[in-house]
This record gives structure tokens, sequence and C-alpha cells, in this order.
């Protein structure tokens, strides 16, 4: 049933391919995986294998494999992605001996990548379990690590008629779950071979917070003021903070939205008042007389949070928020809308008291306004913000204790 339903959606995705482009990128990337690895596999390597949805959950196994190659510089790292989003972002990564797409998940194409790389270890981060690559791992003996997984009971594995796909975790020589929840619906299953170490994104965003880049034109820009950044945001979160910082010309706004295309952006700069500028198309002059900053560009974001004396995380009023650990490490409050509930380091930052959800417009406004009324309660919630990520720093090291 798994492989008719993968010819199913092969079929699904060439046909979508002739009309988007993302699917067109996707579609060849996977097509041309297997060119690229006889080319580049080198016979007498021994490969590390880390395999990551997208663009998240590359940063989530980015410390896993820095600390990998850095103390095990023995093996060579191959890196696959499924998403074009992490693809086409990280595709020249240097921590890779190798960057490509994974081929779609048939017996086919898993037989044959399996053939050509011989993993001695793969690592599979957060959601992904392809059925046919699992299957051949365990009968070639290859341990087999699930890192930073998170179950929940709606999930298939735990329902009456997924059972039979739930075998597929059974592959698995290791899970390195985020939460004793998950380690108890997996025993609720019959799998034992499970450990709680956390979130391996909190170390990342540690080590982002130690290499934070200066940015002369932030600097500038922001001219000593309180500033308010807005990060991975999305019309539906414009619509809620950009009215209110219309009206508060005494602090500064930063825009970083997720989409950026010409068509956004410029439906971001219909709505705001005062003086714009884009951060690509400014100077370090002209952004020091600016009321708004709008980030048109891609990788500052983690660094901009520095800026901030408040933050929003997009995409809560859609499918969910971003990445809010970012921002909180900074050591500032951050709000988010309210599709959080899926989102554990949301859960977390909220009960630590640095993170803050608003249903709309008016919850928003009212939170913004206590902070700026209250200068000794926004600076506690920015202290909690960060002191929740600090306490969650080391799931890297536990998985490596385990594996060595």
């Amino acid at each position: 049933m798994y492989n008719i339903a993968i010819s199913l959606y092969l079929v699904g995705v060439a046909i979508a391919s002739l009309f988007n482009e993302k699917v067109r990128k996707m579609w060849r990337g996977e097509r041309q995986a297997l060119k690229i690895l006889k080319e580049k596999i080198d016979p007498a390597a021994e490969y590390v294998w880390f395999h990551v949805a997208s663009l998240g959950e590359f940063e989530q196994g980015r410390p896993l494999m820095e600390r990998f190659r850095e103390e095990h510089p023995q093996y060579k790292i191959l890196l696959t992605f499924f998403s074009p989003s992490g693809y086409e972002v990280r595709k020249n990564y240097e921590g890779a001996d190798i960057v490509c797409y994974l081929p779609l998940d048939t017996p086919r194409n898993a037989c044959r990548f399996m053939k050509m790389v011989h993993p001695v270890m793969a690592f599979f981060i957060k959601y992904e379990f392809w059925y046919n690559y699992l299957h051949i791992l365990k009968h070639r003996g290859v341990p087999t690590y699930s890192v930073s997984s998170i179950f929940r009971e709606d999930q298939i594995f735990f329902r009456s008629y997924g059972r039979q796909y739930a075998k597929v975790l059974n592959c698995f020589t290791h899970f390195f779950v985020q939460n004793e929840k998950s380690k108890q619906l997996l025993e609720s299953i019959g799998i034992t071979q499970v450990d709680v170490v956390g979130d391996t994104r909190f170390d990342r965003v540690s080590q982002i917070k130690e290499a934070c880049k200066q940015l002369p034109i932030i600097d500038s820009f922001k001219q000593g003021k309180k500033t308010f950044v807005a990060g991975s945001s999305w019309q539906a979160d414009e619509a809620i903070f950009i009215p209110y910082f219309n009206q508060r010309h005494d602090w500064k706004l930063i825009i970083a939205p997720h989409v950026i295309d010409e068509e956004h952006l410029e439906q971001i700069t219909s709505q705001l008042a005062g003086k714009v500028v884009r951060y690509t198309q400014t100077t370090v002059e002209e952004a020091a007389d600016a009321n708004v900053l709008i980030i048109d560009c891609f990788g500052l974001l983690s660094s901009i949070y520095h800026y901030g004396d408040v933050a929003y995380v997009g995409g809560g009023f859609g499918a969910g928020i971003h990445n809010v650990l970012e921002a909180a490490v900074w050591n500032i409050p951050v709000i988010f809308g309210p599709n959080n509930e899926r989102f554990q380091e949301a859960q977390g930052l909220m009960a630590a008291q640095g993170g803050f959800e608003i249903a709309d417009s008016e919850s928003f406004d009212c939170l913004m306004d206590s902070f700026i009324a209250n200068e000794t309660r926004l600076k506690e919630a920015g202290s909690k913000a960060g002191a929740f990520v600090e306490s969650c720093v080391g799931a890297t090291e536990k998985v490596l204790k385990k594996i060595f």
C-alpha cells in the first residue's frame, strides 16, 4: 500500500511540476540526486548520512553534524534534503562533503542509493520516516537514529489503522526525543530504545548567538531607540502589528517577511507610515532617518533579533509559527499568534513567561502597551525568555555520549 501511494505521489509531483516552480525544482533535484552521488561518492570513504526535510530541520541537525565532523573527522558527511526550501538555501553548505536531494522513497531508488553510499551510520531529523530507506538500513545492520523527534497521539503510528505502518519505527536503532510524552507514546507500541534529550535547536540558536554578525545599517537605523523586530511575517501578521507602529514613531520597526518577492514587499510598504527603507537598497546614512526597515534578503534574521527589544515571530495565524528560539536567545520577549499548540518550544516559552500568544489586533495592542508602560516588565519578560533557552541547551552532547 505504501509503495502504491508513493507511485501515485510521484505521478502527482510530475504533473504539479509543470505548473509550480518549487515543485519543479524538487522534481528535477530528486531525479538528479543519483547522478550527483555517482559523480561525488568516494568509494574508499566511510559516510555518515544525515537526512532533513527542509531548512528548519537542517538547522536542528546542524549542531550534531558539526560536532560529528569536528570530533570524528575519519567520516565523510552526506546531507540530503526533501524540500527545495531547504536544499536551495543550503546546497553549498561546507559542513557536508556531499549535499543533494533524497531520491523519492521507491524500492528501486532506495536500493540504488544504498549501493552507492554504503552509509556506516544514518540520522533522520525530527519527522522523517521513509519506509524503504529505513528497512534497507535495518536489513544491512546500519545504526540508524531519529534525532529531536517528537510524537503526538494523533499521528498515524498510534491509530488503530496505522499500526502496520508503525512497524517502520522498529527500523531505528535509537530515538532521541524531545519530551517525555513522546517516549511514553513510543513505549505504548513496544518501542523502548528511547532517550529524552530535548531539542538540538536550542544548541543551534546558542551557536548563532555566539557567531552574531554586526550589521552597520541596522546599527545606524536603531539610533538607540526601542526596536520591534517582526520575523518571518505573513500578511495576517503584518495586518496586526503595522497599524500599531504607524501610530508609535518613538519605536523603530524592522520587518523581515517570510516571503520576499516584489509583490509582497510593495504590499507591506503600502501599509506603512513614515520613512521606509529596504535593507539592500539603503545606506547607513539613509537608514538613520528611517522609521521602518524592511529586510528584503535572506540569512540575516537570527542576527537582526539582537537589535530588538521585543520580537514578533510570524506564522501563528497560518500553518504554524516559525522559529521563536532565534529571538528568545537574545533575552527579549517573543510574541506570536494562536497556532502554536504543536510547537513545544513556544509552549515552554509561554510557561517560562518569556513568550506571549496574541489572538487579534486588540490583544496585541494591549500587550505592547503594557510593555511600553512598564520597562521593568519588559526586561523581566526578556530575561525569562533567554533563561528558558539557556536551560534547554545540551541535547547534542547527550546524543553523542549515547552513540559513542
